[in-house]
């Protein structure tokens, strides 16, 4: 099933800060440093518009993750990357899909992890990497592989990147039975029909980047991008009704192309307060556009303590595949019923808070500790809620 939650993801931005060295009478030794972040999370969304049941029907889903992310580096050149993810899903539209109702919500299980490294180049401003990841839920099996670079200027001011990800994905149901039993799951009342060939999606996402610092209180980034799917994009177990009362299961095409483009402005006013400004234009060929608007203003409390502010206004023009229950015609060569593909509006405001005590070098150190919380609207009812906790802790030591 679609995964709305994933409209509220986590985003983590990272810093990067450089010094100088006296050489003078110094002697070089070995960093070893491990970076530990974990994250819990719980999301709760609810609505009248599940795409199982055709656009009408209850929505209501909850998720619950725990996320494991590793950063080894062992001398400042060299970085291992690992990341391992459980997320618990309970969702009521699950239940609808074969018509198997019980009292409780259908419970469904995600696992995930990935293993990247990175190096950095000898001159000392090319930094290259690669990352392998997998995923699988019980109605897919996803692995990936990305290729990214980036290359800073000699005087730190510029930072041009840029990342190929591709993801390949297996949608038969299935993946937690034991019976060797693989296949696209239909809602039950249509299976004597099979509707798709290809059980495949294939996933090309290219990712452009330059940040730029303009003067010592404002920076500049501009983030283009360019995505390519092909296989099965229609998702098997989504009903579709028309208007003659015959149903059918939803029919996308076979292939997709996304166009987005990012702009950020950072601001720093003052000494303990930042502006950050974040723009991004979304078009596809299935019709739809999108406009968002992101707004945050980090405010430092006192040495120790941040407190975040921040709302999001995102405006979407829906596909041309789109209908509601029972306004599709059966001419039609493509339908869906899945409000994610419809014209909405919605709005997300929330506050985060962040702890970060003085790191001491040579010691096990907390980090930082990262509270958020976020609430959903969506013009079309759709309201969601999301806490996420997040403890970031250091271990840095020198060789003997």
């Amino acid at each position: 099933m679609k995964r709305r939650y994933l409209v509220l993801g986590l985003i983590t931005t990272a810093f990067t800060s450089f010094g100088q060295i006296n050489k003078k009478n110094y002697t070089k030794k070995d960093l070893y440093h491990t970076d530990v972040e974990v994250v819990f999370s719980y999301y709760n969304q609810n609505n009248d518009h599940s795409a199982v049941t055709g656009g009408i029907g209850t929505e209501d889903l909850q998720v619950y993750v725990t996320h494991l992310s590793l950063d080894n580096i062992k001398d400042s050149v060299r970085t291992v990357h690992f990341d391992l993810g459980f997320d618990v899903i309970s969702s009521a539209s699950t239940d609808n899909i074969d018509f198997v109702l019980s009292s409780a919500s259908k419970v469904d299980a995600r696992i995930y992890t990935s293993l990247g490294y990175n190096r950095l180049m000898q001159d000392k401003q090319t930094t290259w990497g690669i990352n392998s990841s997998f995923s699988i839920e019980s109605d897919y099996l996803s692995w990936g592989q990305s290729f990214s670079i980036s290359h800073l200027s000699e005087d730190q001011t510029r930072e041009v990147s840029a990342a190929l990800q591709m993801y390949f994905d297996d949608l038969r149901w299935g993946r937690y039975q034991f019976d060797g039993i693989r296949e696209l799951v239909y809602p039950v009342e249509l299976r004597t029909t099979k509707w798709f060939d290809n059980y495949r999606r294939n996933s090309y996402n290219l990712a452009l980047g330059l940040y730029q610092t303009i003067n010592r209180r404002m920076a500049l980034g501009i983030y283009p991008g360019l995505t390519y799917q092909s296989g099965l994009l229609s998702t098997p177990f989504h009903r579709v009704y028309f208007a003659d009362n015959s149903k059918q299961v939803e029919r996308l095409p076979d292939s997709r192309l996304k166009i987005p483009i990012g702009i950020q402005l950072n601001t720093f006013i003052g000494t303990c307060w930042v502006l950050r400004t974040h723009y991004r234009y979304y078009w596809d060929d299935f019709g739809i556009s999108g406009h968002t608007l992101n707004v945050e203003t980090p405010v430092k409390i006192s040495r120790v303590i941040t407190l975040t502010p921040f709302v999001r206004l995102y405006n979407q023009q829906g596909s041309d595949f789109f209908k509601p229950y029972a306004e599709h015609v059966i001419s039609q060569e493509f339908f869906t019923s899945d409000y994610d593909l419809s014209k909405f509006r919605s709005t997300a405001t929330g506050l985060g808070f962040r702890y970060a005590p003085y790191s001491h070098k040579g010691r096990n150190t907390l980090k930082a500790l990262d509270l958020r919380f976020t609430h959903y609207e969506r013009s079309d009812g759709m309201i969601a809620n999301m806490l996420t906790l997040v403890v970031n802790y250091d271990k840095e030591q020198k060789s003997q």
